[in-house]
């Protein structure tokens, strides 16, 4: 009797990208140096944050989440993914249970991606719509317990979506993506995926309503607040302050949807592993960079890297 040597086997095989030979060392070399941008910079900024006391604030506090949220993300898949690039394609080989744990972390990445997005639109709220109650509003168990949220509500619901995959029967080993996720877990199956499918339309349509939604609604009261008040100095600050969080959250919810999107369609499955890459790399790299650009110590942190880079660059 012949043994069916893929069926539950713990050893995938990853499909990787499709790169050109004479391509490869300027791939590798773009993926290396965004991944150094993206902890240097990062890195920087939650230690600049820890430091400087006076930065103590529930604002820098809560957007100390996106920076820690951003080397989390890039930290599982662009090492992994450096090395891959030196390989060859048979020897793209991962373990289900190293499959698992990164599709977890994957998935966890792009949740809190929203979610702390908006624990900080709910601070710009408070701060200009009730000024007045701000110091009462957001104390340090307040911004303790939205950051708790934050990070455990995306750990439950991608708790769920990964529970209802590694329930599943495999009888394939190609993971069709560069690394994994979900989608391309339970598509290793070759039982009924109904349930999954159903769960991950209404976890992808639930986050995305309820982001999409909270972000209107607090901005819509924060420019009708803007509106009404003659102070235009005040109206300035508070607009520059909520452009610069819209712009981070927008780039972001492209990129989710352009990667959903092009999941639809085989047929692009290049596109998508690349946009799938770009999804970790462009929003983490922008996000320190339009964020310094609005808080000063930020800038002044940022402009020193710079500054510091081109003197050593000219020796």
């Amino acid at each position: 009797m012949m043994v069916n040597d893929t069926f539950n086997s713990l050893t995938l095989q990853l499909e990787g990208l499709r790169i050109e030979e004479t391509s490869v060392f300027p791939v590798f070399l773009f993926f290396f140096f965004s991944y150094l941008f993206i902890v240097i910079l990062n890195v920087g900024i939650v230690v600049l944050v820890y430091i400087d006391k006076g930065l103590h604030q529930p604002m820098y506090l809560l957007f100390c989440n996106l920076p820690v949220n951003d080397i989390f993300g890039n930290s599982i898949v662009l090492p992994r993914l450096l090395s891959d690039l030196l390989k060859h394609p048979s020897e793209l080989l991962i373990s289900y249970y190293g499959c698992v744990l990164q599709a977890f972390s994957t998935h966890l990445f792009g949740t809190t991606s929203h979610t702390v997005l908006m624990i900080m639109a709910f601070d710009r709220y408070v701060a200009i719509c009730n000024p007045l109650r701000y110091s009462a509003i957001m104390t340090n168990r307040m911004v303790m317990k939205l950051t708790v949220s934050a990070w455990g509500v995306a750990f439950v619901l991608v708790g769920v979506l990964l529970g209802l995959t590694i329930r599943l029967n495999r009888c394939r080993t190609l993971i069709t993506n560069p690394y994994c996720d979900n989608a391309s877990l339970f598509k290793l199956s070759c039982e009924s995926v109904v349930i999954n499918n159903i769960y991950g339309l209404t976890f992808t349509v639930v986050l995305f309503t309820v982001s999409i939604g909270s972000i209107v609604l607090t901005y819509t009261k924060i420019t009708l607040v803007c509106l009404r008040n003659k102070n235009k100095s005040l109206n300035s600050k508070a607009l520059k302050t909520c452009s610069t969080h819209l712009v981070v959250y927008l780039i972001m919810l492209f990129c989710g949807i352009l990667i959903i999107t092009l999941h639809r369609f085989p047929q692009y499955s290049d596109q998508r592993k690349i946009s799938a890459i770009l999804f970790h790399i462009i929003p983490c790299s922008l996000n320190p960079i339009i964020y310094g650009v609005q808080f000063k110590e930020i800038k002044r942190f940022l402009s020193n890297i710079f500054r510091s880079r081109k003197v050593s660059s000219s020796f």
